[in-house]
C-alpha cells in the first residue's frame, strides 16, 4: 500500500515543529524514508511541499535542511497571523454551519471549565482545536490552509506559552463564538483582532 506524500509531509512537519529535527539539520531522503517506512518518492514530494511552506531549505552540496528563520521572519509571521485570524472570524460569522457552532461552543465550554479548575495541560490542544474549527467555519479553503500553516509555523518559531490568565483567554473565545453565532462579522473580526494581539 502506498502511503501518500501528504501523510509523510504531515509527519515530517510535526517532527520539525516538535524539535525532533533541529533548525539547520540535514534531512536526507534515505534516512527519512527509513524512519517513516516509505520509499524515497513520497519523501521527495513531502520535502518539496515543506520547502514551499518555509520549513525546509535546499542548499547546494548539502541537500534539504531544516530552515533557520530569522527574528524578522518570525515577527512578520505574527503580524500576518494577526491580520488573517480576524478575517477568518469575520468569514466564519457569515458562513459557519450549525455543526461548526456546536463544536466551537463545546470547545469553549470545555476550555472554560479546565481553565477555572486550573487544568492547564489540555488547554493548548483545546486552543488549537478552537482556532482550527474557527478557520474551518470560514468556508474558505485558501484561508484555512494559510491559517493552518501559520499556526504550525508559530508553534515552531515561538515557545508558545499558556496565557497568563487562561480564564480570560477562554472568555475571549466565548465572545468570538457569540459574535459568529449572531452572524456579526465586524464584531467577530474586532474580537479576534484583540485576542490575536493579546496572544502575540
Amino acid at each position: 500500500m502506498r502511503i501518500p506524500a501528504q501523510s509523510v509531509c504531515t509527519a515530517i512537519r510535526d517532527d520539525i515543529v516538535s524539535g525532533v529535527y533541529e533548525r539547520g539539520s540535514r534531512l536526507t531522503e534515505e534516512l527519512l524514508a527509513r524512519r517513516y517506512g516509505v520509499s524515497r518518492v513520497p519523501v521527495r514530494e513531502a520535502l518539496r511541499t515543506l520547502e514551499s511552506e518555509g520549513f525546509v531549505v535546499t542548499r547546494r552540496h548539502a541537500g534539504a535542511c531544516v530552515a533557520e528563520p530569522t527574528e524578522q521572519e518570525a515577527a512578520d509571521l505574527l503580524e500576518i497571523r494577526m491580520l488573517l485570524e480576524p478575517l477568518g472570524a469575520a468569514r466564519a460569522a457569515q458562513r459557519r454551519t450549525e455543526a461548526h457552532l456546536k463544536v466551537l461552543r463545546g470547545l469553549v465550554r470545555l476550555g472554560q471549565e479546565r481553565a477555572r479548575r486550573g487544568e492547564g495541560e489540555d488547554l493548548r490542544a483545546l486552543g488549537g482545536w478552537f482556532h482550527e474549527t474557527l478557520a474551518q467555519a470560514s468556508g474558505s479553503p485558501g484561508l484555512i490552509a494559510l491559517l493552518t500553516q501559520l499556526r504550525h509555523k508559530t508553534a515552531w518559531m515561538y515557545a508558545v506559552e499558556q496565557p497568563a490568565r487562561p480564564v480570560d483567554s477562554w472568555a475571549e473565545h466565548g465572545a468570538i463564538v457569540d459574535a459568529v453565532a449572531r452572524g456579526d462579522a465586524e464584531r467577530a473580526r474586532a474580537l479576534a483582532a484583540q485576542h490575536a494581539e493579546r496572544s502575540a
